[in-house]
């Protein structure tokens, strides 16, 4: 079975265990050791993927490869900074219950099994792990009526497209004899029939839920501003590099015949989703819910890159989704850090007269804020220039002509915030001192998007590496 191609989720599965089973034992303090313990898995789990080496195990249902390992990499960053920024937040909240970072490790198992899965039937195995996990932290904050709200709607929402994707995975078995991927490309390489067809369209349907992207993006505002404000940073940029990742692979793999059926879903999505993100946004003054439309404006952008289907777009996607993990935590440790009078602050308004309180936040937001609205040379813009340069290269100008339009749109309500730190009097007295925890975390992903133009070649490498494994 060569199951010592899967060490990294064996290793991190036993490690959940184990902490979960420490979590348990009776003693006054849990969360912050248990957090701690949580984030050193993920680290471990890290070098292991960095180590891992290439193949196939569990008779064809697990992958390992470049693309797998890149993706992982993206996935374990993003939830161990997640989880940081949950350390102190959460103590605040009253949420310092050790089951947060059990369940944040769980989900990112999820997500680890998703990217390497190589069969219908281990994809929905780990898509499921990942869902129930994110049902319960979306609720986690159980006695707020809006955080409940949102892990039920996640879930009613979820459930239903966890259904749509399994009906879609029976109809292609049905149709094709098989669930995996090696399988179904040598099945499908010629015409398909209107049954596998339609099976994809589910699937894409279920798996267009998880990026949140249009039009199955109802739950994205709702949830991302009811759930705690860590828990809406990890649903913005773990999850949705797993569940896009998994998404080229579905398509590029399996499906990668029927290239002139699902292209043109994806395109319909992609243009769809960059119009909304740039629209619906505007008027929104809860900042969790302007970065919810904002998280669907770049989905759009970053399936611009898959719609073209060729090599360069799907390294603009990796890039792109690579950049938008790091600029969406820098922005969450800013909105985390937004504390007065120990409340929570989630209004645009209240940023008012930050750049005079605290001008080294309100740098690092003001940079975070150009970089998504693709100003260069910040890492935004670079991000944008990959998928926008494939779009054009292969022809699809009518996509980027959308795509360029809504970037400018967008960028009203991201300068907006600019203006609001800066040019608005404060209104009340200073932000509660901050953590140096947040701190770090804000301005390690500043840099990063600040500098990136003086080293993109080591991101834009390893990206050209994982798009080889995946169509090699």
């Amino acid at each position: 079975m060569n199951w010592s191609l899967a060490l990294p989720e064996i290793v991190l599965a036993v490690c959940g265990l184990l902490i979960l089973l420490g979590g348990v034992i009776p003693r006054k303090e849990t969360f912050f050791p248990v957090s701690m313990a949580v984030i050193g898995a993920l680290v471990i789990t890290a070098v292991l993927v960095l180590g891992q080496g290439e193949g196939t195990a569990f008779v064809g249902q697990y992958v390992a490869d470049g693309f797998s390992s890149f993706a992982k990499v993206l996935i374990l960053l993003g939830a161990a900074l997640s989880l940081v920024l949950a350390l102190d937040f959460n103590e605040k909240s009253g949420l310092a219950r050790f089951e947060y970072s059990v369940l944040l490790l769980f989900a990112t198992l999820g997500m680890m099994v998703m990217v390497s899965a190589n069969d219908l039937m281990s994809v929905y195995i780990g898509l499921e792990l990942l869902s129930l996990s994110l049902y319960v932290i979306a609720a986690f904050d159980r006695d707020n009526p809006r955080s409940a709200e949102a892990g039920l709607k996640y879930f009613v929402l979820g459930a239903l497209a966890s259904g749509l994707l399994l009906y879609g995975a029976s109809l292609v078995y049905g149709f094709a004899g098989t669930t995996n991927f090696d399988r179904l490309a040598d099945a499908l390489s010629g015409q398909p029939s209107t049954g596998v067809v339609v099976g994809l369209v589910f699937v894409l349907a279920g798996l267009a839920f998880k990026i949140s992207a249009v039009p199955f993006h109802m739950w994205t505002p709702d949830v991302y501003e009811g759930a705690p404000t860590p828990v809406t940073a990890f649903f913005a940029t773990a999850p949705k590099v797993a569940a896009i990742t998994l998404l080229m692979h579905v398509l590029i793999g399996p499906f990668g015949d029927m290239a002139a059926q699902w292209g043109q879903v994806v395109w319909l999505i992609s243009a769809g989703s960059m119009i909304l993100g740039g629209f619906a946004a505007i008027g929104q003054r809860n900042i969790k819910r302007l970065m919810a439309y904002s998280s669907i404006g770049h989905v759009g952008y970053a399936l611009m890159g898959l719609a073209v289907v060729n090599d360069v777009g799907f390294r603009g996607v990796l890039v792109y989704m690579a950049i938008y993990v790091v600029m969406s935590l820098g922005t969450f440790a800013v909105l985390i850090a937004m504390r007065r009078q120990g409340r929570a602050l989630e209004e645009v308004d209240d940023l008012a007269g930050l750049g005079r309180t605290d001008p080294g936040m309100a740098l690092w937001m003001a940079v975070f804020m150009f970089s998504m609205a693709g100003i260069p040379p910040l890492a935004g813009f670079f991000g944008k220039l990959y998928v926008f340069l494939a779009a054009v290269q292969a022809g699809y100008w009518t996509l980027a002509i959308i795509g360029i339009l809504t970037s400018v749109i967008a960028s009203y309500y991201y300068l907006r915030i600019v203006k609001v730190m800066y040019f608005d009097a404060a209104s009340e007295g200073a932000l509660d001192a901050r953590p140096a925890s947040l701190t770090v975390v804000m301005a390690g992903t500043g840099l990063l998007t600040l500098l990136f133009f003086l080293f993109p070649a080591a991101l834009i490498g390893a990206a050209q590496v994982a798009v080889a494994a995946l169509a090699g």
